[in-house]
């Protein structure tokens, strides 16, 4: 009973000493300060100059000027190759390329099936614009350096190649516009569509039998950056 009641008189004790604590200092506030954590600004990400790797798939024809009987169809290719983008003033920045691309055309003629591919260097200059979070819109020249031209005539079980490192009638240098969107899918991967165009034309003469042309080419692809 003893041991009861000397135990009840500490608690009452600690109890007293706890209150008075309250009394005179107010109570104890265990409360843990958080740092508040700035919101992160899309501005922060782009000015970042990034380096890509690009590629993707060209689906590619022809703008016929001299021959309308002349009809060709579209051929696949592809384009692969690197990028760079340097952040301006916000939302623009500049995108410069080098890409291999596959461009030419088919045709049907009396003589049988036609196909001509031709292999370029492409060079975009391009000006990016930041619509929106994730959504891209690029436009501006470019210049295409013909490298070889491959040339294919089926008729019936006859199929012939040509090969040419320059068959162009010495025109073999282009001034190209593009225009296209992009969407990045996250931080450091974009899908990109483009369309391309000649402003020149890929057969300097042009005739009832080589027209007039220009190239078009539709491209789709994916962007991958690097920081």
């Amino acid at each position: 009973m003893k041991k009861i009641l000397l135990l009840l008189a500490i608690g009452l004790m600690f109890a007293g000493s706890v209150s008075a604590q309250v009394y005179y200092y107010g109570p104890r506030r265990d409360v843990v300060r958080h740092r508040r954590v700035p919101e992160r600004d899309n501005h922060d990400d782009f000015y970042r100059v990034r380096v890509g790797v690009a590629g993707g798939l060209n689906l590619a024809n022809t703008v016929t000027g001299y021959n309308n009987q002349v009809s060709t169809g579209t051929i696949a290719g592809f384009n692969a190759g690197l990028f760079l983008e340097v952040p301006l003033i916000y939302p623009l920045s500049f995108e410069p390329e080098v890409l291999y691309s596959q461009k030419g055309y088919s045709a049907s003629t009396p003589d049988g099936h036609f196909t001509s591919r031709e292999n370029f260097i492409d060079v975009p200059l391009l000006a990016k614009f930041k619509l929106a979070p994730g959504f891209n819109f690029l436009i501006g020249p470019q210049l295409s350096f013909l490298t070889n031209t491959t040339n294919t005539y089926s008729s019936g079980f006859t199929v012939t190649a040509q090969n040419h490192d320059n068959n162009n009638n010495g025109n073999n240098t282009f001034v190209d516009g593009v225009i296209g969107v992009s969407f990045d899918l996250n931080q450091s991967v974009e899908l990109r569509a483009r369309y391309t165009i000649d402003f020149n034309q890929g057969d300097g003469y042009g005739d009832s039998y080589v027209p007039e042309y220009r190239n078009q080419v539709f491209q789709i692809g994916l962007g991958i950056k690097f920081e």
